[in-house]
């Protein structure tokens, strides 16, 4: 039984991931991610119902349209694999509860973002106003149900999270314009706080930030002695916290019982 469960919710993963893959292409350029209905962007060709099977479209056809025979992006098999992957650990930490629909809900929506932040150094507004809503039904349903990722903190844990993280990088981002006339940090990894915050109560979106700023340092200094980017070089730190939330929201618990066991 467990078996089936994981295998059926790997597939929704891989499913919701193909649609993901949409979002990612279609955002940033500001089309509708509704109409038309996916095409090869090298020939055009509008796609049929059979080169759009998540993974094994890609795999049978060996990483090339089916039309043209032009390279399609590995990005699609990433998306698709992660997203089912995301689904499975979620599910084997929380099992089939509110915590697993809502926190699928959130990393989805940052798994998104990862892609576009990583590709475009952009977080569209519309993907922060879709995970604050998410968050503030989350938030509202801890007024009658004890949700096991905030457990044991006020009701109000995730305002204060928001006002420490959110108003912590903002202050970054406003001293960083001082001094370098320039945006060194960007609103939207100020912004995309906010709905983590809301998910992760205080204590967890703290750790999301440290997480978010260790990853992000260990990555910048290796990029400069590999000499693959420069100290001026701009570096998305949407990927980061997208990872720190994951962590965070699976360990983060344990990483912090840990932490506090060592002092």
């Amino acid at each position: 039984m467990q078996t089936a469960v994981i295998l059926l919710i790997f597939i929704l993963g891989l499913v919701l991931g193909s649609f993901f893959n949409v979002v990612i292409c279609r955002v940033p350029e500001k089309k509708s991610i509704i109409k038309p209905r996916s095409a090869c962007p090298s020939c055009g060709t509008a796609l049929k119902p059979k080169d759009l099977v998540p993974v094994f479209s890609f795999l049978f056809q060996k990483g090339r349209c089916r039309y043209c025979k032009s390279p399609i992006s590995m990005q699609y098999l990433i998306v698709e694999l992660t997203s089912g992957l995301m689904f499975i650990a979620v599910y084997l930490r929380y099992g089939i509860t509110p915590e697993f629909f809502f926190l699928c809900y959130l990393m989805s929506i940052l798994l998104i973002v990862f892609f576009i932040d990583l590709k475009h150094m952009i977080i569209p507004n519309g993907l922060v106003i879709a995970g604050i809503a998410g968050g503030l039904i989350f938030f509202v349903l801890r007024f009658f149900y004890v949700n096991s990722i905030t457990d044991g903190e006020s009701w109000y844990s995730p305002l204060l999270g928001i006002a420490a993280v959110s108003g912590f990088l903002l202050l970054v981002a406003v001293i960083g314009m001082a001094v370098y006339g320039s945006d060194a940090l960007g609103m939207g990894d100020v912004k995309i706080f906010i709905p983590i915050s809301l998910f992760l109560g205080f204590k967890l979106s703290v750790l999301t930030l440290f997480l978010t700023i260790f990853l992000g340092g260990l990555t910048g200094l290796f990029l400069i002695l590999t000499k693959l980017k420069n100290r001026k070089s701009q570096i998305p730190f949407a990927p980061f916290i997208v990872v720190g939330t994951f962590i965070s929201a699976l360990f983060g618990s344990s990483i912090i019982e840990w932490y506090l066991g060592i002092l």
